[in-house]
């Protein structure tokens, strides 16, 4: 890596992708992470899944209702401020309550939502 790959992005400068009717993103990804400015809808569901990428999720608005593991044995509730720290294959869902924004930073990048084949978001 050198200077030349140094990279200044205002997300304003970043359209929106709207993945469903329920959900707006936008996307920043480096070699090694990637992050993402997300907004949902109440009552939006974001099915049980886990992927390879560690994740970090913070809520500026609204609230989360997450439920984490294959069987879905804890549910724990988050809202403004908060940050969850999701370790790699953890499966977890996640109901939106009220219009929700928040930022999602996974480490490596999610290949899926770059080469839009995330097809649990989009069905």
């Amino acid at each position: 890596m050198s200077l030349a790959d140094l990279t200044d992005i205002n997300w304003e400068d970043i359209p929106f992708e709207h993945v469903n009717e329920h959900m707006k993103r936008r996307i920043v990804s480096g070699e090694r992470m990637m992050v993402a400015q997300i907004h949902l809808k109440d009552g939006f569901l974001v099915p049980l899944h886990s992927h390879d990428n560690e994740q970090i999720t913070q809520i500026f608005s609204g609230r989360m209702r997450f439920w984490f593991g294959a069987g879905k044995e804890v549910e724990k509730e988050f809202g403004p401020g908060d940050i969850v720290v999701i370790p790699a294959n953890l499966p977890h869902e996640a109901l939106m309550i009220g219009d929700v924004v928040e930022m999602d930073m996974w480490a490596p990048p999610r290949q899926d939502w770059l080469d839009k084949s995330d097809d649990y978001l989009r069905g």
